[in-house]
Order: structure tokens, then C-alpha cells, then sequence
């Protein structure tokens, strides 16, 4: 009997045990936590719901000014890790068969959304499956899939679950298979059998204090402090129009015939002997405004480790490369978290297509080839392009680097194998540089170094 198995004996002792599943609390509040934050992401912000009420007799409509700052940060994110394609590095043979694969089955935009996902809801899943022969993955919503786990924290199960027209759909993801029920007709029924060629979907997440197995949406450090800001903003454009509008106060008496309407602005009047007339508002304490609004900007800021320059809150200019990371260390910091939690992912993908090659595609490796690929994030960090450059010339002049080297470190070659094979096709593959020869660097002769691509 298998740990599945003996998990739902135990526990449910149904044969649709997920639908009991699916509906235990600590699921359902995940999802509704998810859905919340899709509906904050769409513009559902708690400013819409500051209500009406009366002012000088009238119905006075507060502002309700929403500030969308959290997609910019969930981008800046996102693009600062994988706005540049995941290089591949390795044995030739490993790097070929899965740069085919990613390649087909278009896993460098694959890799974004599910990033995307994690920060905003703080987990994902993902499928790898094959189509007549090519290889694909599905991407799990956060919303509709619930992932088992025994006492020690291992998978062992993944349900996904949704509704379409009052139908009830369940996708059961086991390590041998996957099976579809629905409640079509009234009666829950197992609709289709298959096997599973990967196993188990793969699960990304981030950290989360309270619990190893999920992870924890950025939104949650970052809601507070942006209602802070649309409260301060919305509350301080009703007191420029409240005040912006003056009462109109006379002292004394008026000469005799006179009235005083509420259109008296732009008129003038006359008044007796001693009287004064005179429009008297209230001050705002706009440097006050400026104080908090500034502080909390800033706050967010910090907590979403983003560099106030990205946002253009500060000026510069004539920086070096020191001071751009200088800059960006704290952007830098946290793309590693997330690399860490994207790496681990794409590891489990690379066991995964490696079954799918060995066992459905005829393609194996041995172990110390697949052991040799590994993973190379670049991050979006701005440059001084000059500066590198001049660096790596010093460098070569120096004899401390070699031509495959300065085409992984140059700012503008994005494919190293395909710019050495132009330098070979050109007749250069034979590069001296103050006597030092490269021929011994050329890509025919580095095969034992591996491949990046």
C-alpha cells in the first residue's frame, strides 16, 4: 500500500476523499487569501469603501484615489531576476537536449509566470507533461490547487479543483497518475485515467515563518503601508476642495439697502463707518503632508527592497559601477531570495524532463554528465558598459581571462556558443592579443568546460 493510500484509509476512507479535502478550513482560507489578493490587484482597494456623508447641508462624496504601486513593485521584481533568459551551463550533450526542450516547449516565459504567481500569491504549481513527443507544462492556479502532504511534510498528492456552470471539476495529481472527476449528471464520477510520465507537479514557493510547505504573497508587507498612502492622499485632496472655498465674514454694519449672498465673491460692497469685511480660511499644513506622505513612499520602498531611483525619486548621474550596485544592493539581496526559491523549482524540472527524455524520448545521460547543469540567473542591474569593458581589456592584456570568458561577461553578447562559432567562421578562431593565443580557447577544444546557452 502506498503512502497515498494509507493516507486517505486513514483520514477520509472515501474514494472522493479530495472533495472532503478541498473543503477543509485551512485550504479554503488559502484560496480565499489568494482570491483576495487578486481582487486587491485588480483594483479592489479598501479606499472604495470610505462612505458619503454630509457637509454644509449637502452630500459630500469623498475622494477615493487608488494608487496601483504594487503591480510596479511585483514587476520591478520580476524583471530585476528573469528579465534576462536563465542560461544553461554544462556537458555539450546535456546543454543541447535541453535547450531543444526549453526552446519548444517556451520555458523562459514559463519561468516568468510562475515567478509572477509566487510573489503575488506566494505559491504555484507546475505540470510537465508530454504532447505528441514535445514537452509541456501547465501552469497550476494558486486558486484551484490544493497539494497534500503527510506528517513529515512530503508530497504525496496535488487536487485540483474549480466550477464551471455549476459543475464541479477535480484533477487528482498522483506520483503514478492523473485522474479527472466530475459531478456531471449529479453523481461524482471518475471521468479519464492516465498515467503520469513526471510524477508529481512541482510546487514553487517562497519563505513563509509559519508554514514550510507555502509561501507568503510580498502583497502582505506592502498592503498596509500603500492604504496608508491612498488614505493620506484621498483625505488631504478633500480638505484642499473643503478649504479652498472661504467664508465671507463682515464686521460691523453695512450701509442700509445691502444684501449679502453667496455669490458675492468678485462684488464689492459698502460698508458704514468701523466695519470690516474680509475671507477667512483654513490653513493647510501642507508640509506636514508632504512629511508623512514622503515617509511612507519611503517605507515602501525599503520594505519591498526597491532603490528610489527605479521609482525616479532621485536624481543621478555620472555614477560608477560601485555606486550603481550601491544602489541596487538591496534589490540584488532580494533577487537572490528569489533565486533561491526559483532555482529549486527548476532543479526538480530538470529531474523531471530527464525522466521524460530517458524513459519517452530514447535520450539518456550519465551521471556525472547531468550533474555538470546548472543554472545562471543575471540580474537587471544597470551598468557602466564602458567601465566593464576597459575592465575586461585590462584583464586580457593581462592574460587573467579568456575570449569565451569576455564574450559571458560582455555586456552585449547574449549567445556565447553562437559568437564563438562567428569568431571560428571568420577566420579568427587563432586571436592574439599581446602574444597570448587563443587558439587553444576556441569552442572545439573547450568542450570539457561545458556550454552556456
Amino acid at each position: 500500500m502506498s503512502t497515498l493510500e494509507q493516507y486517505i484509509k486513514e483520514k477520509y476512507n472515501d474514494p472522493y476523499w479530495f472533495v472532503e479535502f478541498v473543503n477543509e478550513i485551512h485550504n479554503q482560507q488559502r484560496v480565499q487569501d489568494v482570491v483576495s489578493k487578486k481582487e486587491y490587484l485588480n483594483g479592489s482597494h479598501a479606499i472604495l469603501k470610505r462612505q458619503s456623508y454630509k457637509y454644509n447641508g449637502k452630500e459630500f462624496h469623498p475622494r477615493k484615489i487608488v494608487l496601483q504601486y504594487a503591480k510596479t513593485l511585483l514587476n520591478f521584481q520580476k524583471a530585476y531576476l528573469l528579465q534576462y533568459p536563465v542560461t544553461l551551463t554544462g556537458d555539450k550533450k546535456v546543454i543541447e537536449e535541453f535547450s531543444k526542450v526549453n526552446k519548444k516547449a517556451k520555458f523562459d516565459r514559463t519561468n516568468i509566470k510562475l515567478l509572477d504567481k509566487v510573489l503575488k500569491y506566494g505559491m504555484c504549481a507546475e505540470y510537465l507533461y508530454i504532447d505528441n513527443g514535445v514537452i509541456k507544462s501547465k501552469i497550476l492556479d494558486p486558486s484551484e490547487f490544493y497539494p497534500l502532504y503527510d506528517h513529515e511534510q512530503n508530497l504525496i498528492a496535488v487536487v485540483e479543483a474549480y466550477i464551471v456552470d455549476g459543475i464541479s471539476y477535480y484533477t487528482v495529481f498522483t506520483d503514478k497518475t492523473v485522474e479527472k472527476y466530475s459531478d456531471a449528471g449529479g453523481q461524482m464520477k471518475l471521468r479519464e485515467r492516465y498515467a503520469s510520465l513526471s510524477g508529481l507537479p512541482i510546487i514553487y514557493h517562497n519563505d513563509n515563518e509559519m508554514d514550510e510547505t507555502q509561501g507568503k504573497s510580498e502583497l502582505d508587507d506592502w498592503i498596509s503601508i500603500l492604504d496608508g498612502l491612498e488614505d493620506l492622499l484621498s483625505k488631504y485632496m478633500d480638505a484642499t476642495y473643503k478649504f479652498i472655498d472661504p467664508l465671507f465674514i463682515v464686521s460691523g454694519q453695512t450701509l442700509k439697502g445691502q444684501n449679502i449672498d453667496s455669490s458675492v465673491v468678485g462684488k464689492g460692497i459698502n460698508l458704514d463707518d468701523g466695519a470690516d469685511a474680509k475671507f477667512v480660511n483654513s490653513q493647510l499644513d501642507y508640509k506636514s503632508f508632504e512629511t508623512i506622505y514622503k515617509t511612507l513612499l519611503q517605507s515602501l520602498l525599503d520594505v519591498s527592497s526597491t532603490p528610489a531611483v527605479s521609482m525616479n525619486k532621485t536624481d543621478i548621474s555620472n555614477l560608477s559601477e560601485v555606486s550603481i550596485k550601491l544602489l541596487f544592493q538591496l534589490s540584488t539581496i532580494k533577487a537572490g531570495r528569489n533565486e533561491q526559491f526559483m532555482r529549486e523549482g527548476l532543479e526538480q524540472k530538470f529531474n523531471k524532463i530527464r525522466r521524460l527524455l530517458e524513459g519517452y524520448r530514447n535520450i539518456s545521460f550519465t551521471d556525472d554528465e547531468f550533474d555538470s547543469l546548472d543554472l545562471v540567473f543575471t540580474y537587471a542591474t544597470p551598468s557602466n558598459d564602458k567601465e566593464i569593458i576597459d575592465n575586461m581589456k585590462t584583464l586580457r592584456e593581462m592574460g587573467a581571462i579568456s575570449l569565451e570568458g569576455i564574450l559571458e561577461d560582455s555586456p552585449f553578447t547574449t549567445d556565447v556558443q553562437y559568437e564563438l562559432n562567428r569568431i571560428k567562421s571568420e577566420g579568427k578562431g587563432i586571436v592574439q592579443v599581446d602574444n597570448i593565443n587563443d587558439d587553444s580557447l576556441s569552442y572545439d577544444n573547450k568542450k570539457d568546460e561545458g556550454l552556456a546557452v
